[in-house]
């Protein structure tokens, strides 16, 4: 994650209002109604319905192979036909918004027979069970991804229809028409041209300066998504995030750090933040973001905060051009003022809000680019490598120990004269 409070350039676009996106409008389509239901067998002449399982996971292979085919007359037929107009409306924008969509693989599963039975007006029967999007984009995603779908069905007379889509996950495809830029090394997908090809031209170049550090040991292909509203970043990065603190984050679906699998890995930008960071600014958010993808599967959901954030800095900001002043005011005012931190920041600093946030990450960053410059950068990747497995202190502070020669006391002393001579 990149906090907007960030130093120096990044700082420059807090002021920014962002504009909500507009989408366009659509006429729905009439849904044709089949003279004979799919959902129905033929026995001595008369249509016995199908159980409620086998109808609803025959509509939805039906509804992704009409997906994949791009056949917008056969999806419409999943939608059902008395839902309200503005359901009916959406599903066709979705339709045409999932056109754009480089993916390799597209499916929608039943994971279940059980599900609650929500009112839908004039139905003969309803179901909700779960089901699940299967997906996969194109030179993105080594292995499909899945995300929950809120999904309603409706039973009138012998067939099933999609009746609501309340609740569900809502992807980039969701908000609108997507804009999507591929590059050698991953894909870019927003809503407006402009961001997304500036995202892209920068893309490339930052996961090799990625790979530089960390070494060639990860996929080294990226997807990022450029939302177009407040409303859209909060669906895409979930509701643990506080979206108005964040320049930008990498998230993901799901990570087995003993299997070394992440599934639905994306760098997902603030549309506050998009088009105002200049081009030196935006660059370190993606290094940023990016080493946080290249790194997931070495990392644990519990290891200490100052080595995830401090590595990620250190490589966003590795050959910047962006002077140490500049990366760290607040810890610079802090040594003025009271001295240098008298220990590392833990894990409650990162969440907190304005300065005290920026200064957790200045303290951070300064802590490990003391360690790269102690060690050299692959040691201090194998450090990362050993400290970011484990939330145990007592191994941490054993990885320290002997990767430095230091107990984790000295380093911190080690440190804070670093720092008094480097900003003292």
């Amino acid at each position: 994650m990149r906090p907007v409070h960030a130093p120096g350039v990044i700082r420059a676009w807090l002021a920014v209002v962002a504009a909500g996106a507009v989408l366009a409008g659509v006429s729905a389509i009439p849904l044709p109604s089949p003279e004979l239901p799919r959902t129905a067998s033929v026995r001595a002449g008369f249509a016995v319905p199908a159980t409620p399982d086998a109808a609803v996971r025959d509509l939805l292979e039906r509804r992704a192979a009409a997906v994949r085919a791009g056949d917008e007359a056969a999806f419409a037929t999943t939608v059902d036909p008395q839902s309200p107009p503005d359901f009916q409306r959406r599903q066709h924008e979705l339709f045409r918004n999932l056109t754009t969509i480089p993916a390799t693989e597209w499916t929608y599963e039943l994971d279940g027979t059980a599900g609650d039975r929500p009112p839908v007006p004039a139905a003969d029967e309803t179901w909700a069970p779960r089901v699940v999007l299967r997906y996969a984009l194109t030179d993105v995603d080594g292995s499909p991804t899945r995300r929950a779908l809120g999904y309603v069905f409706a039973r009138r007379g012998g067939s099933w229809y999609l009746a609501d889509d309340a609740g569900a996950w809502r992807g980039p495809w969701d908000f609108g028409l997507c804009h999507v830029r591929r590059t050698a090394t991953g894909m870019v997908i927003g809503h407006d041209p402009q961001p997304v090809a500036r995202v892209s031209r920068l893309l490339d170049a930052a996961v090799a300066d990625v790979t530089a550090v960390w070494g060639p040991d990860w996929p080294r292909r990226v997807g990022v998504l450029v939302p177009a509203s407040q409303e859209e970043l909060r669906s895409l990065v979930g509701p643990e995030f506080a979206v108005d603190g964040i320049a930008a984050v990498a998230v993901a679906d799901r990570v087995d750090t003993d299997a070394r699998r992440a599934e639905g890995q994306r760098v997902v930008l603030n549309p506050k933040a998009a088009d105002r960071l200049s081009d030196q600014a935006l660059r370190v958010v993606l290094r940023h973001e990016i080493t946080h993808v290249a790194a997931r599967v070495d990392t644990a959901a519990d290891a200490p905060m100052w080595m995830l954030e401090g590595f990620a800095d250190y490589v966003g900001y590795r050959n910047s051009g962006v002077a140490p002043k500049d990366i760290a005011p607040d810890l610079i005012r802090k040594i003025h003022e009271a001295g240098p931190p008298a220990r590392l920041p833990d894990d409650r600093e990162f969440h907190q809000a304005g300065r005290r946030l920026d200064l957790a990450y200045q303290q951070s960053w300064s802590v490990v680019s003391h360690l790269a410059d102690r060690l050299g950068e692959r040691r201090l990747v194998d450090l990362y490598r050993r400290v970011a497995a484990t939330g145990s202190p007592a191994e941490v502070d054993r990885a320290l120990r002997e990767a430095t020669g230091l107990s984790k006391a000295q380093l911190v002393a080690d440190w804070r004269a670093g720092l008094r001579h480097t900003f003292g």
